[in-house]
């Protein structure tokens, strides 16, 4: 299982949202490529990076900051936010990132993801709040479950789902463990989990899930990062003497 770092951008900047509330947001830090390059040094294996300006509106305003990531860093880069096109998914992939999240376009128009799909490493974000997926940077009620949309891309060619418990996501609470499993296990893409991962031991409890000989293949991590809870290097070296 693969640790990535979170790196949330809002303004040009590295914040955490509590519940994907963009009312309560937290700033850590102005300088989000040098977050990166030390989230690197530390070992990370990948970086994930969220435009949250774009992920509400569609507008790719922090795609210059997206792209000066890719290029300090050694390391592949996944991005997401507001990516609801051909163009907008180009335009990353041009700038160097390794794989794109898409989330609200996947239900608005998934034949997007899966013309993307044939040639590009491309995953869909399925983000949860009660089962239910939200889209528009977690603000609409899709009133599709996650299990549902995750098998109508079972054969979409996808790299992966990443799966965040809106409800859980900043709070340090602790992963949705069972959610996690229901979609580990209903189709055979890879599942990132994301959302509420407060220490090493959260790491420990989702490197645990197995379902029908299937683990997780990653996690995401911020908050805890941040507040001095989960230390990068760490936290890559339980996970590879995990696997």
């Amino acid at each position: 299982m693969d640790l990535y770092p979170a790196i949330d951008l809002r303004g040009g900047r590295c914040v955490r949202l509590h519940q994907g509330d963009y009312g309560q947001e937290t700033v850590y830090g102005d300088d989000p490529v040098a977050q990166a390059v030390a989230f690197a040094e530390a070992g990370a294996g990948w970086i994930h990076v969220v435009d949250l300006d774009a992920a509400r509106t569609g507008v790719p305003e922090n795609r210059d900051v997206v792209a000066a990531i890719v290029e300090a860093v050694d390391v592949p880069v996944q991005t997401g936010g507001g990516v609801r096109s051909i163009e907008a998914a180009t335009a990353l992939f041009s700038a160097g990132v390794e794989r794109v999240v898409i989330g609200t376009a996947a239900l608005t128009d998934p034949d997007l993801v899966r013309t993307l799909a044939r040639t590009r490493r491309v995953a869909v974000g399925l983000d949860s709040l009660s089962g239910e997926v939200a889209t528009d940077g977690w603000l609409v009620a899709s009133g599709r479950t996650v299990l549902d949309v995750a098998r109508s891309f079972a054969d979409a060619g996808v790299d992966a789902f990443v799966v965040t418990d809106i409800s859980r996501d900043g709070t340090l609470a602790g992963p949705d463990l069972v959610g996690l499993a229901d979609v580990l296990g209903a189709t055979p893409v890879d599942v990132i989990a994301s959302g509420g991962v407060g220490s090493i031991d959260d790491l420990d409890a989702l490197g645990a899930i197995e379902v029908d000989g299937r683990r997780l293949s990653g996690v995401i991590a911020g908050k805890a990062i941040y507040e001095g809870r989960l230390d990068v290097s760490a936290a890559v070296r339980r996970l590879a003497a995990a696997s």
